[in-house]
């Protein structure tokens, strides 16, 4: 089992570079930290740096650092949300969300909000559906807001929104001229890049073309980029178009099962605070 201080204690070993200046930090003997930075490498069966030396994290050690420090640092957050709590009545909503609600409907809301409870904290996730949805089912967020299948348990869940699909491409690009929605058939001769959200939809004709896709992209920003640069156009939902930065084109598409529903989601069982409550209607009001 992995604990928290084994985390700290390596990424401080990985920070610094060596077991004396870890444990300088820590206020711990290099012995200590040593034993402690063993013990984690002992739970996950894997070294954690290249050879005896702290200088050099391994693979996994590099995929540890990052995990350690954003639980750490949520950690944190959640010891300062429970002090000023105990302190001031304010508390803490831990937020998480796919990155186009994150990107396009939270800053509305969140501005909102915050005139009116300045004193509750928000910690706020971006990351995909059924991330969002794992991590609200085993309490980790007080509230999700993502695409959850039909068959999902132990979650409590309100419609938010329905965000259509369409082909996003370059201001330039030649079906940014056309005006009638598209049918996927007119994709054919155009660079088309894959990416996750485009191979939920069901529509087989779709599906075909996007077997001969040449690129895939995983993140949002990243496909984005790649759009905006004019590599392809890509099928995506209209609202993810918010996050551009560039000119950028939405074309509507004729089949009409192309779209998302989007649910605000909560565990089971939760009763919902005045301030998640008010977070809720700050939501709906920036969707409009």
């Amino acid at each position: 089992m992995i604990k928290h201080d084994m985390l700290r204690y390596f990424v401080a070993v990985a920070e610094t570079g060596s077991l004396a200046a870890a444990g300088a930090r820590l206020g711990r003997s290099p012995s200590a930290v040593s034993m402690m930075v063993k013990q984690l490498q002992d739970s996950l069966g894997a070294p954690l740096f290249m050879g005896d030396r702290k200088s050099q994290l391994s693979p996994l050690g590099r995929f540890v650092l990052d995990q350690a420090k954003s639980e750490i640092s949520h950690l944190e957050a959640t010891n300062r949300a429970i002090t000023k709590f105990a302190a001031t009545g304010g508390g803490l909503i831990r937020v998480a969300a796919v990155p186009s609600v994150a990107g396009a409907v939270l800053p509305s809301a969140l501005k909102t909000f915050g005139k009116d409870f300045p004193d509750v904290q928000i910690d706020l996730r971006d990351m995909d559906s059924s991330a969002v949805v794992r991590g609200v089912q085993d309490g980790m967020y007080d509230l999700g807001i993502a695409t959850a299948p039909a068959s999902a348990l132990n979650v409590q869940r309100d419609v938010f929104c329905e965000d259509p699909f369409g082909v996003i491409c370059a201001a330039d690009h030649p079906l940014a001229k056309v005006k009638a929605p598209l049918d996927w058939e007119q994709l054919d001769g155009h660079a088309l890049i894959m990416n996750p959200l485009a191979v939920t939809l069901a529509a087989p004709a779709l599906q075909n073309r996007l077997k001969h896709a040449t690129v895939t992209a995983h993140n949002t920003l990243s496909l984005l980029a790649l759009v905006q640069a004019g590599i392809g156009m890509t099928v995506l939902p209209r609202m993810v178009t918010q996050m551009a930065w560039a000119p950028i084109k939405f074309v509507a598409v004729t089949d009409k099962e192309a779209f998302r529903q989007i649910d605000l989601l909560q565990p089971p069982n939760a009763q919902p605070s005045a301030a998640i409550k008010a977070l809720v209607a700050c939501l709906k009001g920036a969707i409009g």
